[in-house]
């Protein structure tokens, strides 16, 4: 898996937002019990949708003000799925009236005319369908005045097998939508607990959903190679392991499992970020050349993909700077090799890029 180098460009100084999926029929416990995980976790959103044909006897007037109290105690800004249908359920007749509910993000399907769209997007951030966004509503849009930063494209996810999206697709879309000022989004499938009725996964890209253990590798795929600007958990929980990986994502680094030589240690002390002109080939911290003590050649080897290496007094002026392969290399005895990152954490290398950051763990 890698980053073709046409995209690197786009998330240059973005940083991946994290989101979580809350449903009605879940039940209010279970709710907040996600509510409170992704709060200490540092995730940012959280969406539900007002028209799921399987909740049944929702008390959605009720049940959206609970949850609404609960993600704004926990930080957690809400993007609702809404309808003209949907209002009634919430006691409003117009979309305009949710503004004194909390709700910051309405997601909008049909029924609203572009000047309407507009007007709901001075009081809300709006949300489409990325998959059904065309030229003519795009024309459409500007014609009736839109501020496009206020206009966020969000990828469905799909319950169904074969039936999600590739990652070429969303990227392709993305790119278009992402250079006139959306914001992009979509959904990576979860794990611990699958929603119903179906329970096989409920991703944006079909790739995804037959590796619902890989997480972090799916969120940090739909992120740089997808150009999703905002990543969500599209099922209702995803095991510990996973919520430690969204907490470190939502901090802008990737805990990465390694070995290195004790007398190297001091490297574990801080969060490495790759520079902003991220290269190909290697990983490049941007903080490590503040080591200041003497570092004498030794250890000079091949550097496999993987391979941790340190700049020795050989390089001069970059003495101290720490560099990780993403790819295999040749020995350079300018360059100290001081350890490896464990092989099950290899393919996370090629999506640390452009200020993402990396803890040895």
């Amino acid at each position: 898996m890698g980053i073709p180098a046409r995209e690197q460009i786009w998330s240059k100084g973005n940083i991946m937002n994290t989101g979580i999926s809350l449903y009605f029929s879940t039940g209010a416990a279970k709710n907040e019990e996600i509510i409170r995980k992704a709060s200490a976790c540092g995730v940012k959103y959280a969406f539900t949708s007002l028209h799921i044909p399987e909740e049944n006897g929702v008390e959605y007037k009720k049940d959206i003000r609970r949850m609404l109290k609960c993600c704004f105690e926990g930080g957690l800004q809400l993007i609702v799925d809404v309808g003209p249908e949907t209002l009634e359920k919430l006691g409003v007749s117009r979309i305009e009236e949710l503004e004194n509910t909390g709700i910051t993000h309405v997601r909008l399907d049909y029924g609203f005319s572009p000047q309407e769209t507009v007007r709901i997007a001075e009081k809300f951030h709006v949300v489409f369908n990325a998959s059904t966004i065309t030229e003519e509503d795009i024309r459409a849009w500007k014609a009736a005045g839109a501020d496009f930063t206020r206009f966020t494209a969000c990828h469905n996810f799909y319950p169904k097998q074969f039936t999600a999206l590739s990652l070429e697709s969303v990227r392709e879309i993305n790119r278009r939508l992402r250079c006139l000022g959306f914001d992009t989004m979509g959904f990576v499938p979860g794990n611990k607990e699958l929603r119903g009725p179906l329970q096989e996964g409920l991703p944006t890209v079909e790739e995804h959903r037959g590796r619902r253990d890989e997480v972090l590798l799916n969120m940090l795929e739909l992120f740089y190679e997808g150009m999703c600007g905002t990543v969500l958990i599209g099922d209702v929980d995803v095991w510990e392991k996973d919520w430690e990986d969204i907490a470190a994502l939502s901090q802008n680094y990737v805990r990465l499992r390694v070995k290195i030589r004790p007398e190297y240690s001091f490297v574990r002390n801080i969060i490495h970020h790759d520079r902003p002109d991220s290269s190909d080939l290697v990983f490049r911290s941007q903080e490590s050349r503040q080591y200041r003590q003497q570092i004498l050649p030794e250890g000079i080897c091949e550097r496999p993909a993987g391979s941790i290496s340190l700049s020795n007094e050989k390089y001069r002026r970059y003495m101290g700077e720490l560099e990780a392969a993403r790819v295999d290399l040749p020995a350079d005895e300018r360059l100290n090799i001081i350890g490896q990152v464990a092989p099950e954490h290899l393919r996370y290398l090629s999506c640390i890029r452009q200020g993402l950051g990396i803890k040895f763990v």
